[in-house]
């Protein structure tokens, strides 16, 4: 149930960031892979998500170096932006 809660409020968080682009992108990104991950990779999700969206966005468009406590196979992934769905 704990984890269940958790896994609600990481989806809510992703989902609502405050702009349009920046829910599709880290929004999908969770939707697609969150039941993939391990724990220290929710962890790094947590961690993620408390960043500003125009940093997230820069990291995975490739216009901002990342930081490297969030280099990495997930930053890899989400990188790619294939995950995104745009709605029609």
């Amino acid at each position: 149930m704990e984890n269940e809660a958790r896994l609600k409020r990481l989806r809510f968080r992703a989902w609502h960031r405050g702009t349009r682009e920046a829910d599709y992108m880290i929004g999908c990104f969770f939707d697609r892979f969150h039941h993939e991950w391990s724990e220290p990779e929710l962890v790094w999700f947590e961690t993620l998500i408390e960043e500003e969206d125009v940093d997230i966005l820069g990291w995975a468009l490739g216009t901002l170096s990342i930081p490297d406590e969030y280099a990495g196979a997930l930053m890899e992934r989400m990188r790619l932006l294939d995950y995104v769905e745009i709605p029609r």
